[in-house]
């Protein structure tokens, strides 16, 4: 399906700007550009992960499971939020966003272990189980690893926005 190849290119990509992101903090090396795009793009990724959800379940009739709506619930929240951030440019934003991308992360990460091992899934939705891959795409990516992806962006991008300029090259 085109839109899923879409959509699995845009998580491509907005994993090789995450360990971009994550190497710059790392070696301690933050443009000061890479500072200031960092929670208008944390919100795009959101938005964009927000908008392929609802593109799932609402066009594509794909039925979220109980997981899909946890991970839904910590990732819709940051669209405000992030936005929110972006527009004041809060660099505080991450006391909000990294403990809802962790609930979102830590949901992902389950769903990724009963889609590979459907037996440890317990008592699930017969109707709807967690255990669907409704979605798979370059062999990996699966909506709730799509979901680790984008909670792994969000809490990427706001340390991004909370860098020190004066520690980082200009």
């Amino acid at each position: 399906m085109v839109v899923n190849r879409f959509v699995g290119l845009l998580a491509i990509l907005t994993l090789v700007v995450t360990v971009a992101a994550v190497v710059a903090l790392v070696t301690r090396r933050v443009p000061v550009w890479a500072r200031d795009v960092a929670l208008p793009v944390g919100t795009l990724i959101a938005l964009g992960a927000t908008l392929g959800s609802l593109y799932y379940s609402e066009v594509a009739g794909y039925p979220p499971c109980t997981l899909c709506w946890y991970q839904r619930i910590a990732i819709y929240p940051q669209v405000v939020v992030l936005g929110v951030a972006a527009w004041r440019r809060d660099r505080e934003v991450w006391r909000t966003s990294i403990p809802l991308a962790l609930i979102g992360i830590a949901f992902s990460v389950w769903h990724i272990v009963i889609e590979q091992v459907p037996s440890l899934a317990g008592p699930c939705d017969p109707s709807n189980p967690c255990t669907i891959l409704w979605v798979e795409e370059f062999g990996f990516l699966t909506i709730p690893t799509m979901a680790l992806v984008t909670g792994a962006a969000l809490i990427a991008s706001t340390l991004l926005a909370r860098t020190d300029p004066d520690r980082s090259p200009r």
